[in-house]
């Protein structure tokens, strides 16, 4: 695995795990934005627990690069979904250039799983 690989499926964890921490502990801001675009506040768990779980496949992935690829997918699938929505509701882009940069940073972690040996 190269350290590339290491530092971006590393910091793209990272960011999952902070994201779903707010979700968690129901940061203001976290829910105002994400009830915003139309999630109803009983399937915010489920969306932070489907970010922990893509965490913990990508920390997976330094042994096996099928649970890698797998979880770095998921997670490009769910930040899209997130912009999706956000730009359903026609929010201005800084309102959803987190989740933007997340689903970059995790389509260039499955481009550099499925590119290590």
């Amino acid at each position: 695995m190269t350290a590339v690989l290491i530092i971006v499926a590393g910091l793209l964890g990272l960011a999952a795990t902070g994201s779903a921490f707010a979700k968690f502990t129901k940061k203001e801001d976290v829910i105002k934005s994400v009830t915003h675009v139309g999630v109803k506040n009983e399937y915010i768990p489920l969306l932070a627990i489907l970010e922990v779980l893509g965490a913990l496949g990508l920390l997976a992935g330094i042994h096996s690069k099928p649970l890698g690829v797998a979880a770095a997918i998921g997670l490009a699938l769910y930040f899209l979904g997130a912009v999706a929505a956000h730009l359903r509701v026609k929010d201005k882009v800084k309102d959803f250039a987190p989740a933007l940069v997340l689903f970059l940073v995790a389509v260039g972690t499955v481009l550099l799983e499925l590119g290590r040996h």
